[in-house]
């Protein structure tokens, strides 16, 4: 059959992604919203779109009954379900099926058999692919350690635990299970080795109902935060091509096995000694499918679509050169990874077409100028790929993309990804999943002193054009466009963000120029609200300015003008543990109660926000003496959450 109308059973970007390839096949687009995105960017670029009353993702874009209902009623002939939510829910494809659509996707068999991981294994193991043999939780030790504990279902890094201390197994154990509840309405965990060193590689397959299965290549997405992938690149760096040509074999058999038809992707850990180890299969489209279109020179959704309707998929593309690709989110990384919420005043990254050199830039992103990041789903802003005819080309154009990048009004991970990009182990392709565990310091670092001062006195700059700009025009000035009066110092503070570092400037600008504390050899050729050009030993240098009411971005710097004279703080009592983010209190520490004896670090209260649980933790050895948190309650940042009552001390 033909395909005429699908409705995209996902939000944010990957709906966005999809809607842009079935404008080019002529295919009508349906999307579907929660409360939360009545106006969010997949809504504005559907043909159509469905309100599924609510916010959170268990009332909305998890209904599978809800969604089935928004698409027949809109008359769409398919589904497509993206990634994410009710991706890889058997029973929601086949609900699907049963309604008369067509599933953009494998069929339920075939999602039911890897769905599950432990039972994917089982599988995988009969067929002869190699795998690490699971652990009984009952029965774990000290011998053991490291161990995973992994959901059994899902993926995106959540209801996944590294446990290195068997005191912490229990609890990691507990958490696993919440987390994977609350995200896959499935609390089942396995317990497995940990691969230290290791390196994640996967493989792309896509199979047709002809018989017909390409495998396109290894990636690698050894770059990960909290089990989550960061970086991604195709093809996979440095494999010897024996071990390559394995892990192709290998998901082909994985894909044959289950009668695989679709996109999917099968995912390996290779250990520092070369072993692969199958983890799982993906039945999916993946978050980072565009490095692997970059370097084949497909579309893999519009391949989807194909193979949905019945065409065969033909010989298999070549590939060509090497991609890379960055995740932007909206992110603290210094701060335990905090997800941040607002509005995006500005994503601005690159020219996204080819450049006379050969390469191309590509940006995938659910978000546009004005747009805000709320806290019910992921703080994924964009996905930002290069393409260049060898792997430093590419780094080197994604680096310098998104150093160069327009990302105003939240704090991102935008330098950890520069920064990553442009390590030596990175570049030499040395990189393990624990790359970014191990570097985090050093990625997360504090700006250099010099440029942060430097945009300081930027910004204070540009904002006296500004106020010279508002001024009334009668005002005297001489011919230079500067008061023709006496020229006072001036004072701006400012705190750097992240980081908290507070900045004062001190300049003053006479007839013979700018006179600045701390830069003696600095000129200013011009100054406009959006942008200063200093002098500096003889270079030339223009700073583009962006102002939002007290957040100032200065190139990749973002500053927050603080008042002259210091306001008067309400005092926060020592011990208070606070809300570090919106969102739902899920549960607290067994038995806690006021009154209870706690340890340093000892996890409290744990929070649900953007799908991932995040932990709040007593901040010295003390008494529990206040308990406010109640699981179930919706809490604001900076809410008081308990207050411990620190041990006096001896």
């Amino acid at each position: 059959m033909t395909i005429h109308s699908v409705l995209v059973a996902n939000r944010g970007e990957i709906a966005c992604r999809i809607f842009r390839t079935c404008r080019e096949l002529g295919i009508t687009t349906v999307a579907v919203h929660s409360d939360a995105d009545a106006s969010a960017r997949h809504v504005r670029e559907a043909d159509a779109s469905v309100r599924l009353p609510g916010s959170a993702a268990s009332d909305t874009y998890l209904r599978g009954d809800l969604v089935v209902n928004a698409a027949l009623a809109a008359g769409a002939d398919a589904v497509h379900p993206g990634y994410g939510f009710l991706s890889e829910s058997a029973e929601f494809a086949r609900a699907v099926t049963d309604a008369g659509l067509v599933w953009i996707g494998p069929s339920p068999a075939a999602i039911e058999a890897m769905a599950s991981k432990t039972r994917a294994k089982e599988l995988m193991a009969a067929a002869g692919v190699p795998l690490l043999s699971p652990l009984d939780p009952a029965e774990v030790c000290e011998a053991d350690l490291p161990v995973l504990v992994k959901a059994a279902s899902g993926g995106g890094g959540r209801g996944m635990r590294v446990v290195r201390e068997l005191a912490e197994f229990e609890g990691a154990l507990a958490s696993a299970r919440a987390e994977a509840l609350s995200a896959f309405g499935d609390g089942e965990v396995f317990v497995e080795p940990y691969v230290e060193g290791g390196r994640h590689v996967e493989v792309q397959v896509l199979a047709d109902a002809h018989g017909s299965v390409w495998a396109m290549g290894t990636r690698d997405c050894s770059l990960q935060r909290r089990h989550q992938k960061v970086i991604e690149e195709a093809p996979a760096p440095f494999l010897p091509e024996e071990l390559r040509s394995a892990l192709s074999a290998a998901a082909v058999d994985a894909a044959r096995a289950i009668g695989y038809v679709g996109a999917g992707t099968v995912e390996f850990l290779v250990g520092r000694d070369g072993r692969p180890y199958f983890l799982e299969m993906n039945t999916r489209l993946q978050v980072e499918h565009p490095v692997t279109e970059c370097v084949y020179g497909v579309d893999l959704v519009a391949l989807q679509f194909r193979v949905a309707e019945g065409i065969a998929l033909g010989e298999p593309p070549v590939a060509s050169g090497h991609a890379v690709s960055a995740r932007l989110y909206a992110e603290d990384p210094a701060n335990g990874w905090l997800p941040q919420t607002g509005v995006v005043q500005c994503l601005s990254v690159g020219a996204a077409a080819p450049s006379s050199a050969g390469g191309i830039l590509r940006v995938d992103s659910g978000v546009e100028d004005g747009d805000a990041v709320s806290v019910h789903y992921d703080p994924l802003l964009a996905k930002v790929i290069a393409w260049a005819p060898t792997r430093a080309e590419a780094a080197r154009r994604l680096a310098h993309e998104l150093e160069r990048a327009r990302v105003h009004g939240l704090v991102t991970n935008r330098e950890l990804l520069v920064r990553s990009l442009r390590h030596p182990e990175f570049i030499a392709g040395q990189m393990d999943t624990g790359f970014l565990e191990r570097y985090l310091p050093e990625l997360t670092a504090a700006e250099d002193a010099g440029a942060v001062r430097t945009a300081a006195l930027v910004a204070a700059l540009a904002d006296a054009a500004a106020r010279r700009a508002a001024e009334i025009p009668a005002v005297p000035r001489h011919v230079g466009g500067w008061r023709n009066l006496p020229s006072q110092p001036q004072i701006k503070r400012y705190r750097t963000e992240p980081g908290g570092e507070e900045i004062e400037v001190r300049y003053r600008i006479g007839r013979d120029g700018l006179v600045a504390e701390e830069f003696p050899r600095v000129r200013l050729l011009s100054s406009r609200p959006t942008e200063v050009v200093l002098e500096a030993d003889g270079i030339r240098r223009a700073y583009e300015v962006a102002a939002y009411g007290d957040r100032v971005h200065v190139g990749p710097h973002t500053l927050v003008a603080l008042p002259r004279f210091p306001e008067h703080r309400t005092q926060i009592a020592p011990g208070s543990l606070l809300a570090p983010m919106p969102g739902v209190v899920v549960r607290l520490a067994e038995g806690l109660a006021v009154g209870e004896i706690v340890r340093a670090g000892q996890p409290l209260v744990w929070i649900e926000a953007m799908k991932m649980e995040h932990r709040v933790v007593s901040p010295a050895d003390g008494t529990l003496t206040a308990l406010h948190a109640v699981p179930g309650r919706q809490v604001e940042v900076g809410a008081l959450l308990a207050v411990v009552t620190e041990e006096p001390t001896p």
